[in-house]
């Protein structure tokens, strides 16, 4: 037994994390729930019947310890407002300058819109973390993210440096327009 635990490890422990910091996008957070995951793989070892199927057994419990980590956060109510929304840099324009109109449409988004994209874009809910995490329908919490993107969709098209085609994808945005 303590044995498979530490082929676990050591198969794993380093996929795992990547996956968690993925989800958590804090590397101190990701680590403590690392630990819980290997904790519950511990006592819960001998619950697994069929070994063929370790990965997905692992993974499900990694994916159910995040969501406990979400369900907790939620519990404390944390404002919208103190998620830092991340900036990546492309070569192909000035990615910046588009973040930074995209984050402009984000904040002038109703309360409730601005909330589902925040969380299910950059805190990487799943619709269904989504729906328990606002106490509502999971088809309530599907059209809500549905209207809440295309809403964003339109006002990021909606602006004048932006050029997309008669689809709407986005083709090139100028940075010389404010």
């Amino acid at each position: 037994m303590k044995k498979e635990i530490e082929n676990i490890w050591i198969d794993l422990n380093e996929e795992l994390y990547k996956f968690i910091v993925g989800k958590v996008r804090d590397e101190q957070r990701a680590k403590d729930i690392l630990q819980e995951v290997f904790l519950k793989i511990q006592t819960r070892i001998h619950q697994l019947k069929n070994t063929s199927k370790l990965t997905s057994w692992v993974y499900q419990i990694t994916r159910n310890t995040i969501f406990d980590y979400y369900r907790k956060l939620s519990l404390k109510k944390i404002p919208i407002d103190d998620v830092d929304i991340p900036e990546n840099e492309s070569d192909n324009f000035d990615y910046s300058k588009l973040s930074n109109c995209i984050n402009q449409k984000i904040e002038n988004l109703t309360a409730k819109h601005k909330q589902v994209i925040v969380l299910t874009s950059f805190k990487n809910y799943s619709q269904k973390e989504l729906a328990t995490h606002l106490n509502i329908s999971y088809s309530g919490t599907k059209s809500r993210v549905q209207k809440a993107k295309e809403i964003l969709r339109e006002n990021i098209l909606d602006c004048p440096n932006v050029e997309s085609d008669v689809s709407g994808k986005l083709l090139d945005f100028d940075t010389n327009l404010s």
